[in-house]
């Protein structure tokens, strides 16, 4: 029934369970003193916050349990520390597909070597069901095409692969000064 994370915790310790509590909200840097710790379990506990630094300091971290909780999203920084995660966990949340689920998914498609699981839209219902990757696809077909940025790594180029080497050579120019790489597009 623990209703925060205990200020207790060994700092040598690497598994860490606190799954099937009461903790509804992680506050900024709640493990930085734990930075040994390889698994998280937050399993169960109806958390529906997490502070941008709740994970500060969880460096050597591995695997992230946060399934069976009341997530929508995540807010910019929530995983930026957790440099060696390899598993995480995201089943059984209500995920919110709107403009703020973009943050997460953008993070594990740079972060592939994260296996994952559980990124569904919960809500709105026109998108229940959906994978969070098919929904954000979806947000940007939605825009009219002049008005997309042309950046690769901003969404899915299945078919315009192509479309997008022709205009990055023609409208790319490289210059190098100093040492310094400049590329300038448009």
């Amino acid at each position: 029934d623990l209703k925060k994370v205990p200020g207790n915790i060994p700092p040598d310790i690497v598994k860490l369970d606190l799954s099937n509590n009461k903790i509804r909200q992680l506050r900024a840097k709640e493990f930085e003193d734990v930075s040994e710790l390889k698994i998280l379990n937050l399993n169960s506990n109806g958390i529906s916050y997490i502070d941008p630094a709740a994970f500060s300091g969880l460096n050597n971290l591995e695997e992230l349990d946060l399934s069976n909780n009341s997530l929508q999203n995540f807010e910019y920084g929530v995983l930026e520390d957790l440099y060696f995660l390899k598993i995480l966990w995201l089943r059984e949340n209500p995920w919110r597909c709107d403009y703020n689920i973009h943050y997460l998914f953008y993070w594990l498609k740079h972060h592939y070597n994260v296996h994952y699981n559980g990124l569904e839209c919960k809500m709105p219902e026109e998108y229940k069901g959906w994978s969070v990757g098919k929904y954000v696809r979806s947000y940007y077909e939605e825009c009219p095409k002049d008005k997309l940025p042309i950046y690769p790594e901003t969404f899915d180029l299945d078919k315009d692969d192509e479309e997008w080497e022709r205009h990055k050579e023609q409208s790319v120019q490289t210059v190098k000064k100093h040492g310094v790489i400049v590329t300038v597009i448009g």
